[in-house]
């Protein structure tokens, strides 16, 4: 499966209802993945209860940027496992850069999903290398 669809099939599945989730067999590493971030799922991937900034409240009040957190804390940790050392670490400090970035936006919902959108990308020419090149 192809890491487009695996994204797309996670993002699809988030949101359908339970009944309706069928993983077929070409989608065994999107149930992997499912099954180790289960939790990350269903929520932002921060406890909403302890938002305190303007920017986590806007994620958590507002389904397609909490849909678009979700996603890239997906990639991100996928991301994590699958790249060498120092890679990793890059994209650490790219994580850390795109938390101040949306802090930075506030309660801006527009801003916000721009950079969602441009991390997600980001993250997803990651997963496009590996999947050309291997893991490490």
């Amino acid at each position: 499966m192809a890491v487009q669809q695996l994204a797309e099939a996670f993002s699809g599945m988030a949101r359908r209802p339970k009944a309706s989730r069928r993983v077929k067999a070409p989608g065994i590493v999107l149930a992997a993945a499912l099954s180790v971030l289960a939790p990350a799922a269903c929520a932002a991937s921060f406890d909403c209860g302890k938002a305190s900034a303007a920017d986590e409240h806007a994620v958590c009040d507002a389904r397609a940027l909490n849909d678009q957190d979700v996603r890239m804390a997906l990639l991100f940790d996928l991301t994590q496992r699958l790249v060498p050392m120092g890679t990793r670490d890059d994209q650490k400090d790219a994580q850390v850069a795109f938390l101040a970035a949306r802090r930075a936006c506030g309660g801006e919902r527009p801003c916000i999903a721009a950079l969602y959108q441009r991390r997600i990308a980001e993250l997803m020419a990651i997963m496009a290398r590996v999947e050309s090149n291997g893991p490490f």
